[in-house]
């Protein structure tokens, strides 16, 4: 595939059918939602809370929220937005759940070697059991890693071959196939890129760690420590104002609006960019929030 979006529309049309349920937690990558809104299927969101510091999932919720009609359980890890990398029993967990419940599992693992925190492996949930990975399509790509989305080249991980085959007639239907030049730069990232990789994993730590530092001295504002992605979930609930997003737009940066990914108390910043660009936007930040005490 040129792109893991495509994947999810996939597996939005082929693990559920018309009639059936899907959950997904928020916040989360919008694609997610939109292919559900376009497949026309009834879903659930169900909210990740904050323990110790990381975004995680309710588990007793996530289960409560199952319906009889239940068929597919979306899942980002790493999280977009939230940076989790979620811990193999946390994994087993929601393995379970499917199980108990006869759920697909569609894992998009677009951000796994985007690990900022080396304590902190990526785990694939396909690879906890058989009777797990039997009910798993993986998505992944070199895109983001490797900061080539325009190149386009993505994969879906599918043992069943029934559902692989479904898979395959569609997208050769409906989506474009990777690039010749896609293929390529694919086989020469993972051929080739691993100490790029690395210097680009130790840039955006330094990235990360200043962003952290920045958001932790300014009133107001609160995030969870980033794990993994280059990407910062930002609690703006504490300047109490009904966009908060507007209010740094207005100061010169262009957030992502936390709406977009089901909470408009929150914004995401990508801090993958030059150290100057992110220290200057953090100076924005910074007088967006020293402009609401003025009121």
């Amino acid at each position: 595939m040129p792109g893991v979006v495509p994947g999810l529309h996939l597996a939005a049309r082929h693990l559920t059918a018309a009639g059936d349920h899907a959950l997904l937690p928020r916040p989360l990558y919008h694609h997610f939602k939109r292919a559900l809104e376009l497949a026309r299927r009834a879903h659930t969101e169900v909210p990740l809370v904050l323990q110790g510091g990381r975004w995680v999932f309710d588990e007793e919720r996530l289960a409560a929220s199952v319906r009889p009609e239940s068929r597919l359980l979306y899942l980002c890890n790493p999280q977009n937005p939230g940076g989790t990398v979620f811990m193999r029993t946390e994994l087993q967990r929601l393995g379970e759940i499917a199980l108990r419940h006869d759920l697909w599992i569609c894992s998009d693992e677009i951000h796994s070697e985007i690990l900022l925190d080396t304590d902190k492996p990526h785990v694939p949930i396909a690879s906890l059991a058989p009777e797990i990975s039997s009910r798993c399509v993986t998505l992944n790509s070199p895109n983001k890693a490797f900061n080539f989305p325009g190149a386009g080249c993505a994969w879906a991980i599918i043992e069943d071959e029934r559902l692989r085959a479904a898979f395959a007639a569609d997208h050769h239907a409906t989506i474009h196939d990777p690039s010749v030049f896609g293929f390529i730069g694919a086989l020469a990232a993972y051929r080739e890129g691993d100490a790029w990789l690395a210097a680009q994993l130790a840039y955006l730590r330094q990235r990360r760690d200043q962003l952290e530092q920045a958001i932790d001295a300014l009133r107001g504002l609160a995030m969870a420590h980033v794990e993994a992605t280059y990407l910062a979930w930002i609690d703006c609930a504490g300047l109490d104002l009904p966009d908060a997003h507007a209010l740094f737009l207005q100061h010169g940066v262009a957030l992502s609006p936390g709406a977009q990914f089901g909470d408009a108390r929150f914004v995401r910043l990508n801090f993958g960019t030059q150290r100057a660009r992110l220290a200057l936007a953090l100076e924005r930040i910074a007088s967006a929030v020293s402009s609401t005490r003025s009121r």
